[in-house]
């Protein structure tokens, strides 16, 4: 379980070429405030493609305005 004051969250990793969801990770909102890119691999095109930041919740506990 995440401790109370933790500052590091979840987020999930999406591929722009294909645009599915492999790889998850933990950041520091605190001290990485823009958006995190990493190059990774993707076993559906065998190859490294750009994974950027999306949130690890699908909008299922968001409030909608």
């Amino acid at each position: 379980m995440a401790k109370k004051g933790d500052k590091r969250r979840l987020i999930g990793m999406v591929s722009e070429e294909t645009g599915e969801r492999i790889y998850y990770t933990s950041k520091n909102f605190q001290n990485t405030t823009d958006k995190l890119s990493l190059r990774k691999y993707s076993p559906r095109l065998r190859k490294h493609v750009i994974f950027t930041e999306t949130k690890k919740s699908l909008g299922r506990n968001e409030v909608k305005k």
